[in-house]
């Protein structure tokens, strides 16, 4: 069993509010970290609307279902039955006392307004992702924590010779624990399967449940690649406003995560469409038969995998670091290119580059300068990280790091 770090974050969450909504995609570890809150005292009883008695009984009696619940007590995929939230609402604000419900749901609050709206000032909301790199070797890394408040150092980190395979994985705990590279990627397509044909239908009527899964994988195909309706409509067939209808879907669902155009007042341009890719890289490689020996093989397309690999190890980061942090990328009418920018509460700039390599070229900074001289005061740090074993200093507040110190402490 993995220990996830939002696992404080839920326990102060709970501490200090009626209700917490933890939303994610299905099989990332949500109901274990229920079952876990509940196993330490933090809750006291657990419900599911996955089983259809209890559902049932939920959507006959709302009020009585209610009622008949303890305090603290998680609800297991809330979002299938709106009717209770009305009454939790009125449950919640006839005693108001923190740590009365934890909701699971696996599509996003954005989605579900019946629970944002019913709910607004009494439940704090958390994001669990697959798990991350440090989650799954048990270490206690939180590399966006350190790129704010610390200075890279010139030190060793284990290699990357198993990145292929961390990247053919993915997250999903599931994935994670099967040693069967075949049952995984089976696993895996089954999973975006399920996610077509029974989840997005509690989201909204699809039409084409066909068109859907194209567009799953032209992502897949094509990861971290800038948003082009145009070009999805052609080759899915679909018209532009109902692909734009489901990519909303996709991503209400935590299966494409859209990383937006970093914008500053810069008296330059900047291009302001997303980057779209999936949030699991074991799952974009199954869509597209990518294996750990293909990725080896083909570097184009590798290169490309991780690049999304480290930016959605970065958002799991910025889910569970103790200070806001956004996550953006840029590019310029010029087509100067920054693949990650990382924006604190307090305006302060890292840039991050992802390169597929052992050796860096001086080119592979371009970007990072580019990005320092625009924002010289809010600048705080230029990182590319590449597949070495060696932190090394690059030029004035810019570095090239391992990319496994995303999950690994110095040797």
């Amino acid at each position: 069993m993995y220990t996830r770090c939002l696992t404080e974050r839920a326990r102060w969450a709970l501490g200090a509010m009626p209700a917490v909504y933890l939303q994610g995609a299905r099989q990332t570890g949500k109901t274990t970290l229920a079952k876990q809150l509940l196993a330490s005292g933090v809750l006291r009883d657990y419900v599911s609307f996955d089983d259809p008695l209890v559902r049932t009984a939920a959507q006959r009696d709302p009020v009585s279902f209610v009622r008949g619940l303890q305090t603290g007590t998680a609800i297991d995929e809330a979002q299938l039955v709106p009717e209770v939230l009305r009454v939790l609402k009125m449950r919640i604000d006839e005693a108001r006392t923190p740590g009365m419900f934890l909701l699971t749901g696996s599509s996003s609050l954005q989605a579900q307004a019946h629970i944002a709206d019913a709910m607004v000032g009494r439940m704090a909301t958390l994001e669990l992702l697959p798990l991350s790199q440090a989650e799954i070797m048990n270490h206690r890394v939180n590399w966006v924590e350190q790129a704010f408040t610390e200075s890279p150092i010139s030190a060793r980190y284990p290699d990357s010779a198993d990145l292929q395979a961390r990247m053919a994985r993915g997250g999903y705990p599931v994935a994670v624990a099967s040693d069967d590279a075949r049952a995984r990627a089976e696993w895996l397509r089954s999973y975006a399967d399920a996610l077509i044909t029974r989840d997005l239908r509690t989201l909204g009527a699809v039409e084409r449940e066909d068109a859907l899964l194209m567009l799953l994988r032209l992502l897949a195909s094509n990861p971290c690649a800038p948003a082009n309706i145009a070009g999805l409509s052609r080759e899915t067939g679909v018209a532009q406003a109902t692909l734009n209808r489901y990519l909303s879907l996709l991503v209400n669902l935590f299966v494409v995560q859209p990383v937006p155009a970093w914008y500053a007042n810069l008296g330059k341009r900047l291009l302001k469409a997303p980057k779209l890719m999936l949030t699991d890289t074991g799952l974009a490689a199954a869509l597209v038969d990518f294996d750990e020996a293909r990725l080896e093989q083909e570097r184009e397309y590798a290169g490309k995998l991780l690049e999304q690999f480290v930016g959605m190890e970065l958002l799991k980061h910025i889910h569970c670091a103790d200070m806001r942090v956004r996550l953006y990328h840029l590019r310029t009418d010029k087509g100067i290119e920054v693949d990650y920018v990382l924006e604190s509460a307090q305006g302060a700039l890292v840039g991050v580059e992802v390169k597929r390599r052992q050796t860096l070229r001086e080119d592979d900074l371009k970007g990072l300068r580019w990005l320092q001289s625009a924002a010289p005061e809010r600048f705080r740090l230029g990182v590319v990280f590449y597949t070495g074993e060696r932190s090394l200093p690059m030029g004035e507040r810019l570095w090239a790091v391992p990319v496994s110190a995303l999950w690994s402490e110095p040797l």
